[in-house]
């Protein structure tokens, strides 16, 4: 019964990352990009900070300061991406860091790729073609900017698989919120207009903030405490279908049937790697 409870709390934490892709392209569409992520982290770190302040040590700050990097670039290109792609395209195209996660571990680390990712990689290639209409002479930014942003998460994943253990999950989620924060705090003044958010905009940087950042990395860090890694990533690969779910919802995003397979790809490169993932964890 626990498991199940679980399983419900990461499947609600992915139904929100899915929401907060309309809701972030609404938002950054009336307010600057980097004022919006700044603002955004640290509500982040601030509500993170009550239960993971007390475990920080240095080195934690520093290991975490370092992976958070990644995360930064991660949210920058999506951001950036979602402002020139539709909120389901954007969803779809990054849920690809379950393909580039080991594709960094083995540039990094040397974890040997086998065949099925190379499947999984044509699979999301092919995928991404139909999905986004590319042709030589038209390339669509928004899209490209979103696949940066997988590569992103996909690198932030293969460090945080590589050094979590040697941390307090808490304090390590922490020094990566807080460099971020600092990241876009320093940029935010040089590249854009300082201005005070709006209501509307408030409302999405309180929801970013508190719920899809901080509760939602404390769900996970909870959850993954009793559930395997494996299960855990089938559960996070849920993500993209609510961010197409609430782009056609909310947004009224509309995919022609090329696209559809497009998407299709996408979804069957994600599970092709996740089942893989299964595979080698329980062998």
């Amino acid at each position: 019964m626990k498991r199940v409870l679980l399983t419900v709390l990461l499947v609600g934490v992915t139904a929100v990352w899915g929401w907060t892709f309309v809701v972030v392209k609404e938002a950054t569409a009336a307010y600057g990009v980097l004022g919006f992520l700044a603002i955004r982290f640290a509500i982040a770190s601030a509500c993170m900070g009550t239960v993971g302040g007390r475990r920080m040590t240095r080195r934690t700050l520093f290991v975490g300061s370092g992976i958070g990097v990644a995360m930064a670039a991660g949210y920058l290109l999506q951001t950036l991406g979602l402002q020139q792609t539709t909120a389901t395209n954007s969803g779809l195209i990054t849920g690809l860091f379950v393909v580039f996660a080991p594709l960094s571990a083995w540039i990094l680390f040397r974890a040997t790729p086998g065949r099925i990712l190379i499947l999984a990689l044509a699979a999301s290639l092919g995928g991404m073609v139909l999905l986004t209409g590319w042709t030589p002479g038209q390339l669509r930014t928004g899209d490209l900017l979103t696949l940066g942003c997988a590569a992103a998460f996909g690198l932030h994943i293969a460090l945080l698989s590589r050094y979590a253990g040697e941390h307090d999950a808490r304090a390590l989620a922490l020094g990566q919120m807080l460099s971020t924060t600092v990241l876009f705090a320093l940029a935010w003044p040089i590249f854009e207009p300082m201005t005070w958010p709006t209501r509307d905009v408030w409302l999405a940087l309180l929801l970013t903030g508190t719920v899809a950042s901080a509760l939602a990395f404390y769900i996970q860090t909870l959850v993954q405490q009793h559930l395997s890694a494996a299960r855990t990533a089938v559960v996070l690969t849920t993500e993209p279908v609510f961010a197409a779910l609430f782009g056609y919802w909310l947004a009224g995003d509309r995919l022609s049937p090329l696209q559809l397979v497009g998407a299709a790809c996408i979804m069957a490169a994600l599970a092709i790697e996740t089942a893989s993932g299964l595979r080698r964890r329980t062998s």
